[in-house]
């Protein structure tokens, strides 16, 4: 997500940072000249950054991701909590323009006790094992869009239609959003299944 977007934080910026992050944490400390933290600013969380938090130094990395303002540190845990938390605190600002950008955030940054939902909206998108064929790559690529809204209630909660990868297969599915961020999927239709994909949680 965002990834084109990230800027690298100077060292004394990070330092900063990590001394409002680290007593958050568990286990090991993040070391300034070691670590690498790339931001991002969050257009739902008005004066909120997204910080991705890395030390490729040691084996395996240490990564962690947080929602940061020099007043406010939200450590991401791959629930919802922490993100319901801050949306009713502040609370988030949804509109139009960012909604795309809050639903591929939540999913890339929650995870369900079987694994999680991932946005689809190119191949690019998706983890293969190997590079598909490409015939199959077309094929798949008429498949997928980008998120689109569908409709607006009164209310204010949108309906918006995506793709999502789920473990080996690819849904076309409903995703409801309502003004406090609350988010939930419903008429999942199964387009592709056991595709040749890694596995989201061990990577192989």
């Amino acid at each position: 997500m965002f990834q084109e977007a990230f800027t690298k934080l100077e060292l004394a910026e990070a330092a900063t940072v990590l001394d409002q992050v680290n007593p958050l944490l568990e286990g090991t400390p993040f070391d300034p000249v070691e670590t690498t933290v790339m931001a991002h600013d969050m257009a739902f969380y008005p004066g909120y950054r997204f910080l991705d938090i890395a030390d490729h130094s040691i084996s395996p990395p240490m990564q962690r991701f947080v929602i940061y303002n020099p007043e406010d540190v939200v450590v991401l845990d791959w629930s919802n909590e922490p993100i319901y938390e801050l949306n009713n605190k502040l609370p988030i600002q949804i509109t139009d323009e960012n909604i795309g950008d809050y639903v591929r955030f939540f999913f890339t940054y929650v995870r369900g006790r079987h694994g999680r939902f991932m946005v689809t909206e190119n191949v690019d998108d998706i983890n293969w094992k190997e590079e598909p064929p490409p015939a199959a790559r077309k094929a798949i690529s008429k498949m997928l869009a980008p998120i689109e809204i569908k409709e607006k209630s009164d209310t204010g909660i949108y309906r918006l239609e995506a793709r999502v990868m789920f473990k080996d297969s690819l849904f076309k599915t409903d995703i409801y959003v309502k003004p406090d961020g609350a988010i939930s999927l419903t008429e999942e239709e199964l387009l592709i299944e056991d595709m040749p994909v890694l596995d989201d949680v061990f990577g192989q």
